[in-house]
């Protein structure tokens, strides 16, 4: 017997009486009476809380039968109630709610959604756990201020000994999928039993079988009750797929597969990209997808173009709200390219900035359209409605943001100090290491790459170190280095050799004063070596005379161009995006959904795989945003995947990096163990705050479940887990030594804690100020146009003349700056479902049955409360020159808390953008 309802009231099925709950949040749901009566059975009272049971319904004398024909009486039963809650759309087509309406009807006469309970106890007939089952009823809803919510009340009869239910099975009899939120059952003595689902359930005529829901219990494999025992399996295998055929979009399948889909040969042999993963090319495993390969090359899948959506399995998919975001900004990114979109048509090229003021108008003016342009881009097939609609409604357009790096000082990106700020406060600072030898020396082959000593001399050094000798600075830890040399060096000819593309490997060393501020010395700038020139090296400092001023300035930007190459390429998409997408996989496949590490990690896989796929239909591939706007153009995933090489996941962890790096030191005697090297590194000594109460969090949750010696060794799906995550998801180091063992509560606290780490924390770190700092094009430009004019080249007069015109017509043109600006802003934006660390949607409230855990939950929660008001302090700590000061934004990447928008702040639990 079943009631279909949203949360206010509506008419029921049962005699007398109607359902309403005034809000979804606080779970109760109460009778009010109404005069119509549907059913004959009569009912004493019912109420529905989280804290209260259904009272008993009066004896009945209709006898209904288990699923295996057992007459179950009614005076050796009693009746419990299922009440189940589905979300429609938030925006439906006309087709579809006509579809809703007979979906609706036929829940009403019991033929839509067949709902089995499986107890946790054997049933010693069948040797399976005990079961009853019964359809949906209910009639049409009642409008109400929540009409995507439906909620549906069935009643089971169930014998006394049945036990407690373990496992609900959903059989979808309607011909599309729903969305159901989760399922409470109410009449045991225990009280309420949760069924958290928020998962799609696929139609019957996609898939015969049935959707496996566990109760909201935590348990280890050897602890899994009996009745539920082969359920547990059977839902794990039901993910796995067997590795063939193409995936549909009903499909919960996932699989392993290499990059085989960043090319496409079939529409241009330009766009052919090699396939990422293998032993030439080293790469993490993506989901699989299963499509065809291309008719031009076997070896690669073919591909699916927008609007038409990668498949990703169903359950990772945007939900509505944050599909809405991503299209918005997509929208966005369409308006703004129309600024260089109409110049580039009037030019008929792509044109550079000519002036400052150029670039200052994205921000102040937005830009004007003469009545013919706007003519001439309302008949333009790339313009869809939204955008007619716009150019017809007034001539301005949208207007760029000012970006955070010069909205306090517009001159600040000119600085010296600033540049240097950046490498430890910017979008990418963690690339900065100490210099710990001198000299410093190439480890790439010098049969090919030249001599391995760098060009910058003790000499040069000590002319900037006011007194100091190298060896001082040395040994007093003030000197660093942002080195690209050997990571880029092998990738600069066939760079170069691209059109409108110039650049070099560099290597940059800093000083580290005795009053705390961190200055560039100097800079190298490397080219291959070739026949006809020797001299491949060219080193720069920032002199006092205007000619080797503006030169330093272009040299800082060739720097910056591969800093921003690095970040996207490595730093970002690499070592959080890729990285992330194998421990994902390997967790729905080989940790059940009622495993507590599975519970641990799942807010921290939230929407990855879905950005992923995005990004390789539109940003990472052959043709794609980040080949046009970046310096290693179509060889950029092949720099992705030889930086691959050099990755380690237990390097991953935030300590052990600032080790590595010499930027931070093992000491007992302080907080967390670890003692920075410069005391003012604002990433690392609010993400040390950050991992410390990640930490703290998971060795608390790990030590709760596994509690006896061998609990971690014996845990045959966790164990599945790590070794399918070493020999799968990351194939091409599965030999490799460094890997973590597992085999103790210690070991597994680590690796959660770095995975959780880079899922949140290091993914925010290096997303969200995307826009903040790259928005204004001269900080921080994606590629450079032109080399630094020599002393015998033939534009070096013209540099002399107008060293202004050389500066912006070596960065990014137009088009290409507005473009990446447009995707940054949209990358840097939080949705407005954004779920970030340390909070709980109250979708997921009742995700564990555990009052410890809970209360765990919330002392994590309680600690990143505190850590968001120390960095608050730290912002405005006088001493702190590298997040305070005159002009100086406050270093916010790390602050837990955010609202929607482009905030610059704010560590989400997951890669969700």
């Amino acid at each position: 017997m079943l009631v279909s309802k949203p949360l206010t009231s509506f008419q029921s099925t049962f005699s007398g009486s109607a359902l309403r709950r005034p809000s979804r949040l606080n779970g109760v749901v109460g009778l009010v009476p109404f005069s119509r009566t549907i059913q004959t059975r009569p009912l004493v009272r019912a109420l529905l809380s989280d804290d209260k049971t259904v009272e008993s319904a009066k004896k009945s004398s209709v006898e209904q039968k288990d699923v295996h024909g057992s007459l179950v009486s009614g005076s050796s039963a009693k009746e419990v109630r299922a009440l189940v809650t589905i979300r429609k759309k938030i925006k439906e087509k006309i087709t579809e709610k006509i579809e809703n309406q007979w979906e609706l009807f036929m829940n009403g006469i019991g033929r839509g959604i067949l709902i089995q309970l499986i107890s946790e106890e054997i049933d010693p007939v069948t040797n399976s756990g005990k079961s009853v089952e019964t359809y949906v009823r209910g009639w049409l809803p009642q409008p109400s201020d929540h009409t995507q919510i439906l909620e549906y009340v069935a009643d089971f009869t169930v014998p006394s000994d049945f036990g407690k239910p373990g496992a609900v099975l959903i059989t979808n009899f309607h011909s599309k999928e729903f969305h159901l939120l989760e399922i409470v059952i109410h009449g045991f003595d225990e009280g309420p039993i949760f069924f958290p689902a928020n998962t799609w359930i696929h139609s019957r005529k996609d898939n015969p079988e049935s959707r496996i829901i566990f109760r909201n219990q935590a348990y280890l494999p050897s602890q899994t009750p009996p009745g539920v025992k082969d359920l547990r399996q059977k839902d794990l295998l039901s993910v796995c797929g067997n590795g063939k055929g193409e995936r549909k979009a009903h499909d919960r399948i996932y699989d392993y597969d290499v990059y085989n889909d960043l090319g496409n040969p079939d529409k241009d042999a330009d766009l052919a990209r090699p396939v990422l993963g293998g032993e030439e090319r080293p790469y993490p495993r993506h989901c699989r997808t299963g499509r065809p390969p291309t008719k031009t090359d076997p070896l690669c899948e073919s591909r699916i173009e927008k609007p038409h959506p990668v498949y990703v399995p169903r359950d990772e998919a945007f939900e509505e709200i944050k599909q809405e975001t991503f299209s918005a900004g997509r929208l966005k990114a369409l308006l703004h390219n129309l600024v260089p979109l109409i110049a580039a048509t009037l030019s008929s090229s792509d044109i550079p900035f000519t002036c400052f003021s150029d670039i200052d108008k994205l921000y102040n003016d937005g830009f004007i359209l003469k009545d013919d342009e706007q003519t001439e881009l309302r008949d333009n097939l790339f313009i869809g409605n939204m955008m007619k609609q716009v150019l017809s409604v007034g001539q301005k357009l949208l207007k760029y943001e000012i970006p955070a790096v010069i909205r306090r000082d517009r001159f600040a990106w000119l600085r010296d100090n600033e540049f240097a700020r950046q490498a430890l406060a910017g979008v990418n600072p963690v690339n900065i290491e100490i210099l710990k030898e001198f000299p410093i020396l190439s480890k790439l082959d010098p049969a090919i790459y030249g001599p391995p000593e760098s060009s910058i001399t003790k000499e040069l050094i000590e002319q900037e170190l006011h007194g100091m000798s190298v060896d001082k600075a040395i040994e007093e830890k003030r000197l660093f280095i942002l080195d690209f040399h050997d990571m880029l060096l092998p990738f600069i000819r066939r760079m170069n050799d691209l059109p409108g593309r110039k650049a070099y490997a560099s290597r940059t060393v800093f000083f580290h004063s005795k009053t705390g501020i961190l200055t560039p010395i100097a800079i190298e700038l490397s080219l291959p070596p070739t026949p006809l020139s020797s001299r491949n090296k060219y080193v720069y400092t920032h002199g006092h005379d205007a000619t080797t001023h503006w030169i330093w300035k272009l040299a800082k930007a060739h720097v910056c161009s591969n800093d921003a190459g690095v970040h996207q390429l490595v730093n970002h998409w690499l070592r959080t995006h890729a990285c992330m997408e194998p421990y994902i996989i390997a967790t729905h496949r080989q940790l059940s959904s009622m495993h507590p590490i599975y519970k641990l990690l799942h807010p921290h896989m939230r929407y990855t795989l879905e950005i992923n796929a995005l990004a390789r239909q539109s940003l990472i591939n052959g043709g794609g945003i980040i080949e046009a706007c970046f310096s290693p153009g179509k060889y950029a995933m092949e720099l992705s995947s030889a930086a691959y090489e050099s990755w380690r996941f237990d390097m991953d962890a935030l300590p052990a990096d600032l080790i590595r790096r010499g930027m931070a030191v093992e000491d007992p005697s302080v907080p967390g163990g670890l003692k920075l090297v410069i005391e003012d590194y604002p990433y690392a000594a609010d993400g040390l705050l950050i991992w410390s109460a990640i930490k703290e969090w998971v060795e608390s949750y790990v030590a709760h479940f596994y509690t006896e010696p061998d609990s971690v060794t014996s845990d045959i799906e966790l164990q599945a887990w790590w070794n399918e995550i070493k020999n799968r998801g990351h194939y091409d180091k599965r030999n490799e030594p460094w890997w973590p063992k597992l085999a103790t509560k210690e070991d597994l606290s680590g690796i959660l804690t770095t995975m959780i780490w880079i899922a949140s924390a290091q993914h925010a770190a290096l997303n969200f100020g995307q826009y903040p700092f790259g928005g204004y094009v001269p900080n921080r430009p994606t590629l450079m146009r032109k080399l630094i004019p020599q002393e015998t080249d033939p534009d070096f007069d013209k540099f002399i003349q107008n060293p202004q015109h050389t500066f912006l017509s070596s960065l990014p043109t137009q088009l290409q700056a507005t473009k990446v600006m447009a995707v940054q802003d949209t990358l840097s934006t939080h949705s407005p479902d954004e779920e970030y660390l340390g909070q709980m949607n109250h979708l997921h409230r009742r995700w564990i049955n555990d009052h410890q855990v809970l209360k765990m939950f919330d002392n994590f929660s309680a600690k990143l409360g505190e850590t968001e008001e120390t960095i608050n302090k730290r912002n405005k700590d006088v001493r702190l020159k590298n997040r305070t000061g005159a002009g100086v934004p406050p270093y916010e990447l790390l602050l837990p808390s955010s609202g929607p928008g482009v905030t610059g702040r704010g560590i989400p639990n997951s890669v969700s953008i």
